[in-house]
């Protein structure tokens, strides 16, 4: 058999080989670890209420009323005070437009929005605009985040509760269950998953 074509049988053995055990073995090997030792992390981390897929606790979502005019591209999306609001979000909290805004600390847009979303933030919440956390007026790296700071989270409690004629007590009583430590335990900070507490909230008769 010539060299050449020797050589070339032994480069598609190679290939075959490889695909059998790189492109289907590995892959369903994980696949298979994963569902049995990680399921609900390995599915999407999704949440359900009254069976009823509503979110994951993996991606921040939006708390708005509904519009009056559904048809209308114009009007503005006014957040619901029945729930906690998760922080600003440069992609709306679009999976496909994941992403910051992109501008700097010292950008003239950047920081009068930052100070036209404290005043918007004060006045739906009764506080004082100097209490609003920097988390409340800023998004995250990738604009999905599900976590706001937990000084975020007992700023909006009062507001929660006139709205669902719930007691402040049970809603910090909520948030403390919803608050997850930092990173390996020292990394970042304490956070309060909004998709998770929301969910909690809609569950209390």
């Amino acid at each position: 058999m010539p060299t050449f074509l020797r050589t070339h049988l032994t480069a598609l053995r190679m290939l075959l080989v490889m695909t059998a055990v790189l492109g289907l073995a590995y892959p369903l090997l994980v696949t298979g670890v994963s569902q049995l030792a990680f399921a609900d992390k390995a599915n999407g981390s999704i949440v359900t209420s009254d069976g009823k897929e509503i979110g994951s606790s993996l991606l921040g979502q939006n708390y708005n009323l509904p519009k009056k005019d559904p048809g209308d591209a114009d009007e503005q999306a006014q957040p619901d005070p029945k729930f906690f609001q998760p922080r600003f979000s440069a992609g709306g909290y679009d999976p496909k437009a994941s992403g910051a805004s992109n501008l700097g600390p010292n950008d003239e847009k950047m920081t009068q929005a930052i100070e036209d979303r404290r005043a918007a933030i004060a006045a739906f919440d009764g506080v004082d605009p100097v209490s609003v956390p920097p988390d409340a007026v800023t998004s995250s790296g990738s604009g999905l985040d599900p976590h706001i700071s937990v000084a975020y989270a007992k700023e909006q409690v009062d507001r929660v509760a006139q709205a669902r004629g719930l007691s402040t007590d049970a809603l910090n009583r909520l948030i403390d269950t919803c608050t997850e430590g930092r990173s390996l335990g020292f990394l970042g900070e304490d956070g309060v998953n909004v998709v998770l507490l929301n969910k909690a909230i809609s569950e209390q008769k």
